[in-house]
């Protein structure tokens, strides 16, 4: 069986697994004992069963669906009862069974009530319906011939679930004394905590002991609610017809036997309970039946009568059900005098464990000790009482593991020290907005699990909704395992202040968050008078490397709990310093015991063959990954050298370009569509791997993720930035995830460079296309990078905007940087650049300075008189097209063609003013000369010549010419 599958929820299935409540709901009345001639098999069976168990209030029938896994051998065998997650079945649990079943476990798994094929509706394990089914359950095995018996009607039975299954599990066995065992995973102790949670303490001493919980609940867990409800509601919603009606009994199942009816907003919810939760979503505030409904529907009240030795596993990726939860329930435990060990994961419902497979062996290890080995009580316990993880110490790698003998609580006690770290700063003020809105966001549960990262303290820390406290270095490196505290006094305007407290450590500028999680607190204050409280700071383990510094940060919103809807106005003072719970445990070894011969065999052989899979690529790619730095191009700012790319379909993007950028140039890219550009660019920052080739920035290899691209500003295809935040808080924002500090930004050029006006102190969300493209190039240019590589900058830009951001560029290229420019504006690039890279079909076509591009001395062009050739084609007999054969038979001139109406271009072997004289002899209305051409034109040039020299599509004539320059120009 895999405890992983508990120790974090599965990823959405049909939108509700993501909930992370994994249901146990258990049945009962009377599976019925194998047959005598059963019980002579030996092969492992898997047996379905309908089993009627205790009706629905309203007197509804309800009949479970489960499964009897039954292993091999006449037994008898020790039992096992296990539970599938909310919103799942007893199919989501069949790799665990059948685990348990090779483990010579008789495993039972079912639909829990109101689940699957199961009937009857969900109550949130009341004790009267999925607690009662389960001890039916009990009541069930006992009579199987197969199952081992501790005493007559007594099985020997484990319980093993997660979530809401390992609620059902705690409750369980407090409710029956024949549990022998219990495997509890990321599970809660009090459910009315859970959703509306309450970090807050009262202060009248100086240890945990000293300290009274205020009674009042807390804020309202409205993302996790609303993400329940929708899963109960799913099952409802798909079991309608085209037409709307109901296709099943609204409890479950067929059997149910009560009439179809419409779905409800509560789906398959039990009204009562869903009544409760609505209306404590519509105000943000449980009524008090809700709250003492939901505490009877925890372990809480029960864990007196367990007896039942149990493992604990608690995930510290988890906003649902934090390790405050096994906390409390360990602490119970330990009073009623039950064996209990306690295993932190780094997953949790948030996010998967990086130890899945030793969380897998302990559940098992915890099981096989005290039910099919029959441990005593009494006996050393078969696991560590306490094992956490750290971050690993090598990169990739799993969690570093520890243990100690045994669990020492979150708030210091035995086993744990404490150490105090002083703050820099002592008080602090803060808004709370009207309607709660805009709201803070530390974290969006669910998110990690499918690698997503959002936070970021920028978004979390919004102006005016929040304040820091800042400790001064710490003293020694410190190993934290437990709740951070700090004392806080608030003073309010209100009756009730409304905080978030999150911990986050500081390097340089830049603040991260080790933990994805929030304590919210609500404390009810007599306005304008000070209250003082003790905060829990969120439970995790903490690596505090000596003269590291952690800042508390304060938010009067939260984007994933209800908000207060009144305007506040909250001053907040830090009494002492930030208290840490230090402990000193012993490393785990990260061998995987259980690994037999012929496993490490079979892995070493799927080693082999995807190393001999990869090898080819990997040779391919060998000289780009072992790409050496090039001491002579130090003072080079960018060099680019054979770069080819090519894409699954066969095309080759890019095909052995080669360019460079020196400082102080202004470098064009250009070429028509398809030209390999924006490819080229890409493979210039690093975006993509080239399939050889390479890119160096100032003599250093450009990979994803090389240092040197901290020297380099880029814009690559249009900007991006978070829409509720202004243009001036988005820079900062952007410049504070560098860790550099602020000063070294350059903020007021980059600014200016935007010509936002007072429009930068505005949300982006109001900007239009052309204010985000500059608000981009400003970024781009934060820290005044040594090159400057801007992917279409004028896309968006109006003409007074584009020729503003001609001398920007030029000066900036004039301080000895490097601006590299892609661009469709070709007059625009003939303006603002010194020199262009021309590319068409994935290849380098010309370069060089734009002056010796669109400069000749060979082509002469000869601008004519605008009426005169008007009147010459309005004529009876045109007599220009003749004057023009007469100049082309001209010796020593090779070419003569109209560029446009008026302007002729005449390329000759002969000095200018003897073209000029032959173009007036031969009657050519001559009123300007000129040498120099138009980079269109040399841009059109040398793609039709690419492409008459096998590049592309040959156009050979004047007016297809002409055609091009139009296209290009529209571009």
């Amino acid at each position: 069986m895999s405890l992983s599958s508990r120790a974090r929820p599965p990823r959405l299935r049909a939108g509700l697994v993501a909930l992370g409540l994994a249901v146990v709901a258990t049945t009962g009345t009377a599976l019925a004992a194998p047959a005598s001639g059963v019980a002579s098999l030996t092969a492992a069976t898997t047996e379905d069963v309908s089993v009627p168990v205790g009706a629905e209030s309203d007197g509804s029938a309800v009949t479970l669906d489960v499964a009897v896994w039954k292993p091999a051998g006449a037994g008898p065998h020790p039992a096992v009862l296990l539970a599938h997650g909310f919103g799942g079945s007893k199919d989501s649990v069949k790799d665990e069974a059948t685990d348990l079943q090779e483990r010579g476990y008789l495993v039972v798994t079912w639909s829990a009530r109101g689940h699957g094929g199961s009937g009857g509706r969900i109550h949130l394990n009341d004790p009267d319906f999925e607690i009662a089914d389960a001890k039916a359950l009990v009541d069930l095995v006992a009579k199987r011939s197969d199952v081992r018996l501790d005493s007559a009607g007594d099985p020997r039975v484990g319980v093993m679930g997660g979530s809401y299954g390992g609620a059902l599990g705690l409750m369980l066995a407090g409710a029956d004394p024949r549990l022998d065992a219990v495997v509890a995973a990321i599970t809660w102790n009090d459910l009315a905590d859970a959703f509306f949670p309450q970090s807050a303490s009262t202060s009248t001493g100086p240890t945990p002991a000293g300290r009274e919980p205020i009674d009042s609940p807390g804020p309202f867990k409205q993302v996790w609610a609303s993400n329940f409800f929708l899963g109960a509601n799913a099952s409802a919603l798909s079991a309608l017809s085209p037409d709307g009606q109901p296709t099943q009994a609204p409890t479950g199942g067929a059997s149910a036997g009560a009439p179809k009816e419409p779905p409800s907003t509560c789906g398959r919810f039990d009204p009562t309970i869903c009544a409760e939760f609505l209306a404590a979503s519509e105000t943000g505030e449980p009524s008090p039946e809700l709250v003492a409904q939901l505490r009877r529907h925890s372990p809480r009240p029960t864990l007196e009568g367990v007896t039942a030795p149990t493992l604990l596993v608690q995930g510290i990726a988890d906003s649902l059900f934090g390790l405050e939860h096994a906390d409390a329930t360990a602490a119970a435990l330990a009073a009623a005098g039950t064996p209990v060990a306690v295993r932190w994961s780094d997953g949790g419902h948030d996010g998967p464990s990086s130890r899945e497979v030793e969380e897998t062996e302990a559940g098992q290890a915890w099981l096989d000790h005290y039910v099919r080995d029959g441990g005593s009580r009494d006996s050393a316990l078969p696991v560590p009482g306490f094992t956490f993880p750290t971050p690993s110490s090598g990169r990739g790698q799993p969690a570093d593991l520890w243990t100690m003998p045994a669990y020492p609580g979150l708030d210091g006690a035995a086993g744990t020290a404490t150490q105090e770290l002083p703050l820099a700063g002592t008080t602090g003020g803060l808004l709370h907005p009207p309607g709660g809105q805009p709201a803070s966001m530390v974290a969006v549960p669910g998110l990690a699990s499918l690698g997503v990262t959002v936070s970021t303290f920028q978004v979390a820390a919004l102006p005016g909704l929040s304040t820091t406290f800042e400790t001064e270095p710490a003293p020694r490196s410190l190993t934290v395992a437990g709740s951070p505290t700090l004392r806080l006094t608030l003073t309010s305007d209100q009756p009730v202040v409304t905080l978030f407290a999150s911990l986050w450590r500081v390097s340089g500028e830049q603040a991260t968050l080790p933990a994805s999680l929030v304590a919210p607190i609500r404390v009810p204050v007599t306005p304008g008078r000070p209250t003082t409280v003790t905060v829990s700071l969120p439970a995790a383990t903490y690596e505090v490397p000596t003269g590291s510094r952690w800042r508390v940060l304060l938010t009067s919103t939260e984007a994933t709990y209800a908000n207060d809807r009144e305007p506040a106005r909250i001053l907040v003072r830090a009494d002492g310093a930030l208290t840490v719970p230090v402990v000193e445990a012993t490393p785990v070894g990260t061998s995987i015991a259980g690994t037999d011969t012929e496993s490490a065999l079979a892995v070493g052989l799927l080693a082999a063959l995807l190393l001999l899979a990869a090898g080819s690529a990997l040779w391919r790619r060998r000289q780009r990954r072992h790409e050496e730095p090039r001491p002579d191009l130090a003072d080079v700012p960018l060099v680019v050298t054979d770069l080819v790319k090519s894409y699954a379909d066969g095309h080759r993007a890019v095909d052995g370009v080669s360019w460079r950028a020196e400082k102080g140039q202004v470098v064009g890219l250009l070429g028509p569509n398809g030209a390999g550009k924006t490819t080229t660019m890409r493979m210039v920052m690093g975006l993509i791997a080239p399939d050889s080739g390479s890119v160096h920035v100032l003599g250093q290899p450009v990979t994803a993720g090389s240092d040197v691209l901290e020297r380099v500003g880029a814009l690559i295809e249009g900007p991006g930035f978070l829409p509720h935040l202004t243009g001036r808080q988005n820079l900062e924002a952007y410049w504070a995830a560098t860790g550099r500090p602020l000063e070294e930004a350059h903020l007021d050029e980059a600014l200016e460079v935007a010509a936002l006006g007072g429009a930068v102190e505005r949300p982006v969300r109001s900007y239009s296309h052309g204010m985000k493209q500059r608000l981009g190039i400003a970024q781009a240019m934060l820290g005044l990078p040594e090159l400057l590589v801007l992917d279409e900058p004028t896309n968006g830009l109006d003409p007074p905007q584009i020729a503003a951001m001609r001398p920007i560029l030029r000066r900036y290229a004039e301080t000895g940087r490097t601006v590299v420019v892609s661009s469709h504006l070709l007059a625009e690039v003939e303006m603002t650049c010194t020199h262009v890279v021309v590319m068409h079909a994935g290849r380098v076509v010309t370069q060089g300075p734009v002056a010796d591009l669109v400069d000749s001395d060979d082509t002469t062009l000869l601008d004519l008189d605008t009426l005169v050739v008007e009147a010459d084609e309005d004529s009876a007999s045109p007599q220009l097209p003749s004057r023009l054969s007469a100049l082309r038979a001209v010796d020593g001139i090779t070419e003569v063609r109209r560029d446009t109406e008026t302007r002729v271009v005449v390329v000759a072997q002969r000095p200018r003013v003897e073209v000029v004289g032959a173009a007036v002899e031969a009657g050519l209305p001559v009123v300007g000369v000129s040498s120099r051409r138009h980079l269109e034109e040399v841009f059109l040039g040398v793609i039709s010549s690419a492409s008459t020299n096998g590049s592309g599509p040959t156009d050979a004539t004047d007016a297809s010419l002409i055609e091009r320059l139009r296209q290009v120009r529209a571009r």
